[in-house]
């Protein structure tokens, strides 16, 4: 039996959280159990896969309404659904009706999923859901970084997915029905795909967040000046005032990578100067800066 999972629990949070409740508990609480963050914690690993499902699925009003609804039966609410409807439909025709609390229409649902027996004694045919397939799909940070389709070959079958921007390393999604098939009519069972995401970008990414270290030239550092540096979406200038230190950090708003399953919403960038001391110098940059010791107090 699938162990039940209380998604606002993961989340904590109450069954009223409002939306935004809910975006601020999933950064929170995805930053804390990056696996990045927590490199070889199986159960910090356990604990982000679990907040994103539920981060999935309450962040989805309608998914949402299901699953407060129906707990963790909530994927099979359009099946309970057709039930309770074709209950009706017989019960309008004259046929025999159920008078009861409604426990029946639960009963009556559970044995149409799970087989039950006949008036005659005889046992009815059991569906049974589809075995749940699993797989890993490697993409790079720049991949990540924008929401994209990709076509994906499940032994001969062709599917075409949506891959929402800002997906993290580690992280898995599951694609409803189009896991094993079931048996005896039953549904097919579901794809859960985990991101295995390479970075070769010289960014660090936490998160929304990413940081970079620039070099500075000697000069630029004491005297002031601009630089120009790469972002995700081109390029940036940057002021650097006089005398700058070596390891000041600046933040560029807005520049770092997108909230998961939120449109136009960033993370910042953040740019630690690394001040570039001179290997070599010439004989008149070395009487220069004997000059400047001299002036030293």
């Amino acid at each position: 039996m699938v162990e039940f999972i209380d998604y606002y629990k993961v989340l904590e949070l109450g069954q009223s959280a409002s939306e935004k409740e809910i975006k601020k508990a999933y950064r929170r609480l995805a930053r804390k159990y990056h696996p990045d963050l927590n490199p070889g914690d199986a159960e910090a690993e356990r604990r982000f896969k679990q907040v994103n499902e539920a981060h999935e699925v309450l962040s989805d009003p309608e998914k949402r309404k299901k699953y407060d609804q129906y707990g963790k039966d909530w994927e099979h609410a359009e099946a309970f659904e057709a039930q309770r409807k074709a209950r009706r439909t017989r019960g309008t025709g004259g046929a025999h009706t159920h008078s009861g609390s409604g426990e029946g229409d639960f009963s009556d649902f559970f044995e149409s999923m799970f087989g039950g027996f006949s008036r005659s004694g005889s046992r009815q045919a059991r569906g049974f859901k589809g075995p749940d397939l699993s797989a890993t799909l490697e993409l790079d940070l720049q991949q990540a970084y924008r929401t994209h389709k990709r076509t994906l070959d499940l032994g001969g079958k062709q599917i075409r997915i949506t891959i929402p921007a800002g997906v993290e390393n580690g992280q898995t999604i599951r694609i409803k029905g189009h896991g094993g098939p079931g048996l005896n009519g039953g549904p097919d069972g579901d794809l859960y795909i985990t991101f295995s995401i390479r970075n070769q970008s010289g960014f660090t990414r936490e998160g929304p967040q990413l940081y970079k270290t620039v070099r500075v030239p000697l000069t630029t550092a004491v005297l002031g000046g601009t630089l120009t540096i790469d972002t995700f979406d081109g390029q940036a200038r940057l002021k650097v005032k006089p005398l700058t230190q070596n390891g000041t950090r600046v933040k560029l708003k807005g520049k770092g990578f997108p909230f998961y399953k939120e449109e136009g919403v960033y993370g910042d960038l953040v740019v630690s100067y690394e001040v570039a001391l001179p290997t070599q110098l010439t004989d008149r940059q070395k009487a220069l800066f004997e000059q400047l010791k001299e002036t030293q107090l």
